[in-house]
């Protein structure tokens, strides 16, 4: 845990949550993730929790903090660091490998059957690309880049309020909310002018201790009526969500991919992934957590007065956003309060922070109303 030394003013908390952000993690050499404390001027206390993706997910993190929070400790049953030889480690491994050997298998079938439909649909559809675009190696070199990225609190009686008399849900109000900073961001599909959410769905139990308990589905939805009726909305999350049940392995891409992750070569599995998600309908990507229990918000046994989460990569480079640019929402319910955290990237532009914040008022590429 590091605790800084000097306050800072409460107008450059982002840029210190930027700088947790890019503090290196290694979920395999250490430390995975990292603990960060800010006096500000004003008497208040920021509190930032790093954790590596490949170790936990944003509903594993809600429950590790509201667990430390209230004293609880797990025995997740793991060897101490350097118990085994390196001999009996080495057949151990061997052994597990052995036994997953079928499921490798399987995930490959399953990968070549997702990158055919995935050309299929390429071949028949035309995906749009952002209009102020810029193609790759356009002299960036290796420049690396903090992508943009604010935080929004709303009232949840005014959210639900709105999801209500919409004729949706909360998480329904969240898929027409990313779906309309899409359209305003020009990441629709041209075909028929529909934004493309990936949406990750979690299991997670109160005592799961997996790393990763999501699935990702793709939703599109119509962001022209999102602002007036989310019955389409509902009725396209519904469609998929049926889909999921019936035929997994179609509904959610990365389902075949995940046992490959040790084995495939990073370009290979990078080429996999992409054609996966579907980066060329510039998806947007949209996490709804749901409900945490207010304990989340209690690092220190005193409940915080805002509290929000958020997705990040490290070491980017502005190449590879340059391609398809980026926008991502993630939206908490805690503490009486619908925290939303937009990560946005706009190919050919200059991108900031205030950009992100013009980008909800801004006049949609189809209409003269902000909506």
């Amino acid at each position: 845990m590091d605790v800084a030394e000097h306050p800072r003013r409460r107008g450059e908390l982002s840029d210190w949550i930027d700088e947790r952000a890019q503090k290196p993690i290694d979920p395999e050499r250490g430390p995975a993730w990292h603990l960060g404390v800010l006096p500000l001027t004003d008497g208040s206390t920021a509190v930032s929790l790093v954790a590596s993706h490949c170790l936990i997910d944003g509903l594993g993190i809600g429950l590790a903090v509201a667990e430390a929070a209230i004293g609880k400790r797990r025995n997740l049953g793991y060897p101490p660091p350097h118990s085994r030889t390196r001999l009996r480690a080495l057949a151990q491994d061997v052994r597990q490998t052995v036994r997953g050997a079928p499921e490798v298998g399987r995930a490959l079938a399953g990968a070549a059957r997702a990158a055919r439909r995935r050309r299929h649909e390429e071949a028949t559809a035309t995906a749009s690309t952002p209009s102020r675009s810029v193609a790759a190696g356009s002299g960036y070199g290796d420049e690396r880049v903090v992508v943009p990225a604010i935080a929004i609190h709303v009232d949840l009686d005014r959210w639900d309020e709105r999801a209500n008399a919409l004729g949706g849900t909360s998480h329904h109000l969240a898929a027409g909310l990313a779906a309309k900073l899409g359209e305003r961001m020009g990441r629709m599909r041209a075909g028929n002018s529909t934004v493309t959410l990936q949406v990750p769905l979690s299991d997670r139990t109160e005592d799961d201790a997996r790393a990763n308990t999501l699935s990702f589905v793709t939703v599109s939805v119509d962001p022209s009526r999102v602002t007036t009726d989310l019955s389409q909305t509902r009725a396209a999350i519904k469609q998929v969500f049926n889909t999921l049940r019936e035929t997994p392995e179609v509904a959610s891409p990365m389902l075949p991919l995940a046992p490959l992750v040790s084995f495939v070569p990073k370009p290979a599995l990078k080429r996999l992934a992409e054609a996966a998600f579907g980066y060329g309908d510039l998806p947007v990507a949209c996490s709804s957590l749901g409900d945490l229990a207010a304990v989340a918000a209690c690092p220190d046994g005193t409940e915080a007065e805002y509290a929000f989460g958020g997705g990040v990569i490290q070491r980017v480079m502005r190449e590879h956003l340059e391609r398809h640019g980026e926008l991502s929402l993630v939206f908490v319910r805690i503490s009486g309060k619908m925290c939303v955290t937009v990560v946005a990237y706009q190919a050919g532009e200059v991108c900031s922070k205030p950009n992100c914040v013009s980008w909800r008022h801004a006049p949609s590429p189809s209409s003269s109303s902000a909506g």
